[in-house]
């Protein structure tokens, strides 16, 4: 398409204002979160609720804006994404689909899978007919997703897969993984991995649910049982997953730092909103609007948030023009959990002894779990640990951490404490 036959930003902005003005509410939060307290019937309502919203999207013409016409997308540009992200702000949009489902499942579809691929998978998420989650963690590698032990072994038309993934948040309320599987042994550790999309409710698949610190039992751990996947829903070549991983991780970090422009509604507008109302609540509920320290706090949250956000347009700005590499989403990633870490103790501090109270309607009955869950925003979605290993030698260029199993057969490599 040529830039004259691409509507302007400023046309669909107001497009999509009024169109969210007519057709969605005001954002309560829910659904951003799957919390603990709800029961299983509320929370499916919920992921009903947010897969007829993000049909509502699709119908009013503001689904996939940045995914090509041929899937069932706009095809336009980043900043028109960006004018939506402005305008959804306030508003109870489906974002817990946004993520992993468009960033980074529908991402790593659009760059490494099939024509038949795309043409099944992406309208059908365009259209919220289908959420997707990410098989990456497994019980024994935490951050090291390379070191894939779950295994596909190939079998004429089809694989044979054995192992089990977890902390796959949403799993049980999902329909389709994309899984990085271990499918060649017999050369380093890197070189050995297939990407394979997975549907998840099916014989060979046991699921479970784990309970958190405050009752939510989101996460979920999946026990592989000689699952038979055709071929045809590999993504990628054999043996080239850590490819396609390269940029599933970048998908990921640039979303985790707000800078995708495949997530329609930020992920972090509702949220950053919702943490100033908590923190005037708790100012007034406390009586502390006149202690300067209090103040401080508050000054000092709002002033990281507000950096948050233009780091991450900046980050996102440069990498679309091409003067920041894309492992510059690393930056974002980092900044958003230093950020969300800090504005979490910010709360509790305000809070004081009153956040051990959390069974209350009060504003800080949620700041003493909270705090206690702070570490998982460092976490998921690629620790902070590796964002700091990506940027200081993907983008500072700093020398590589070195290692003595680079050129090594995986099968050969130690996997345990060594023995006594």
């Amino acid at each position: 398409m040529s830039d004259s036959d691409i509507e302007s930003v400023e046309s669909f902005r107001a497009r999509a204002r009024a169109f969210l003005a007519e057709n969605f509410s005001p954002d309560d939060h829910a659904g951003l979160h799957l919390r603990a307290g709800e029961s299983e019937e509320a929370e499916l309502a919920e992921i009903t609720r947010a897969r007829a919203q993000q049909r509502m999207l699709y119908d009013g013409g503001f689904a996939g804006v940045c995914f090509p016409k041929e899937y069932g997308g706009l095809g336009l540009t980043p900043e028109h994404q960006r004018a939506l992200n402005e305008e959804t702000t306030g508003y109870a949009i489906p974002r817990i689909l946004q993520v992993p489902t468009f960033v980074p499942c529908a991402a790593v579809l659009l760059e490494f899978g099939t024509e038949a691929q795309k043409l099944r998978h992406i309208p059908a998420i365009l259209k919220g007919e289908e959420i997707w989650m990410q098989f990456l963690s497994e019980p024994s590698g935490g951050s090291d997703v390379a070191g894939a032990l779950t295994t596909a072994v190939r079998d004429g038309d089809e694989w044979v897969v054995n192992g089990s993934k977890i902390w796959t948040t949403g799993a049980w309320f999902s329909d389709y993984g994309l899984c990085l599987l271990r499918t060649n042994w017999d050369v380093p550790k890197h070189r050995g991995l297939s990407v394979f999309i997975i549907k998840i409710h099916q014989p060979g698949i046991e699921l479970h649910r784990i309970e958190m610190i405050n009752g939510s039992r989101e996460f979920c751990q999946e026990f592989i049982t000689d699952l038979r996947v055709p071929d045809s829903d590999r993504v990628g070549d054999v043996d080239q997953g850590w490819t396609v991983g390269t940029r599933w991780m970048f998908h990921e970090k640039n979303a985790m730092g707000g800078g995708s422009p495949y997530v329609t509604g930020s992920m972090y507008d509702g949220r950053e909103a919702e943490v100033g109302d908590v923190v005037a609540r708790l100012l007034t509920a406390t009586g502390r609007e006149r202690d300067p320290r209090a103040l401080d706090l508050v000054g000092e949250g709002r002033m990281l948030r507000m950096a948050r956000a233009a780091l991450s347009e900046r980050v996102a700005t440069g990498m679309g023009r091409g003067v920041m590499p894309d492992n510059s989403a690393a930056i974002a990633r980092l900044m958003t959990a230093v950020v969300a870490q800090r504005n979490v103790t910010i709360g509790l501090e305000l809070a004081g002894s009153a956040a051990a109270a959390t069974l209350s309607d009060d504003p800080w009955a949620e700041q003493g779990f909270d705090f206690l869950e702070r570490q998982t925003s460092g976490i998921g979605g690629g620790t902070t640990e590796m964002a700091r290993n990506n940027i200081s030698e993907r983008v500072l260029g700093m020398p590589r951490e070195m290692t003595h199993d680079k050129n090594m057969p995986y099968r050969d490599v130690p996997k345990g404490p060594p023995a006594s």
